[in-house]
């Protein structure tokens, strides 16, 4: 899903390049295995070695590919996702009450505006900030009777917290008409659309494939209607 918003974003500024895209699938894959099982006993050890080994392979396509540059912008966001969620850690980020949102935002946005490109861009940040941000709380949403920390459903209730996602969405879409091409603003609104219906049907109840599903595949649609626009040309 990360990948495919940022490659939206490649498509944009006309950078597209496969080991870029290589190297930011490698990086949300091995994010992603090392927070989903960290407390999986032996298979944690496993997936320590797939993201040693996934490391390895990213450093050598940045610095056969790229320059120190983005080796070092690389590092930093790798941190950044360390620092979010690892239990060896005495505190980290995710035990921050209604921090989470807003840094997973700023790892998405970072990787979108700074890691791809040759120097930071900053509306596509704040375009991509927004945009997960308001991705976030509908699994806040799912959490808020699970979860052991204060977050915005569970402090201003549901509704309230739909009402902010609703309005990062738009904030983020009014960015995107001004500075992203007609194409991929089109795009993006398409996007928006779908993902204000997503949030208002963002209930507790739901089950949890409405959320890592249908609330997910929000980020993949900005890439799947400027393909669609291009295929009806």
């Amino acid at each position: 899903m990360g990948t495919s918003f940022a490659v939206f974003f490649m498509y944009e500024q006309n950078i597209i390049k496969t080991p870029t895209i290589a190297l930011i699938f490698i990086t949300y894959f091995s994010g992603y295995l090392y927070t989903k099982h960290q407390n999986s006993g032996k298979l944690f050890y496993k997936v320590l070695v797939f993201n040693v080994i996934s490391g390895i392979v990213s450093a050598a396509l940045i610095i056969y590919n790229h320059n120190d540059g983005r080796l070092i912008k690389w590092l930093i966001i790798v941190i950044i996702g360390l620092l979010y969620d690892s239990k060896f850690l005495k505190y980290f980020v995710r035990e921050i009450p209604l921090f989470k949102i807003f840094y997973v935002g700023l790892t998405w946005a970072l990787i979108n505006s700074w890691l791809i490109l040759p120097t930071f861009h900053a509306e596509i940040f704040w375009i991509s900030w927004l945009f997960i941000t308001a991705l976030v709380l509908p699994f806040d949403i799912r959490d808020m009777k699970s979860d052991t920390i204060v977050t915005f459903p569970r402090l201003i209730g549901i509704q309230n917290t739909k009402y902010l996602a609703y309005f990062l969405i738009f904030i983020s879409l009014l960015l995107a008409i001004f500075y992203l091409k007609p194409q991929f603003s089109i795009a993006f609104y398409l996007t928006t659309v779908f993902t204000f219906i997503f949030i208002y049907y963002a209930e507790n109840s739901n089950k949890d494939s409405y959320f890592s599903f249908w609330v997910e595949s929000c980020s993949v649609m900005p890439l799947f209607f400027i393909t669609l626009q291009w295929l009806t040309y």
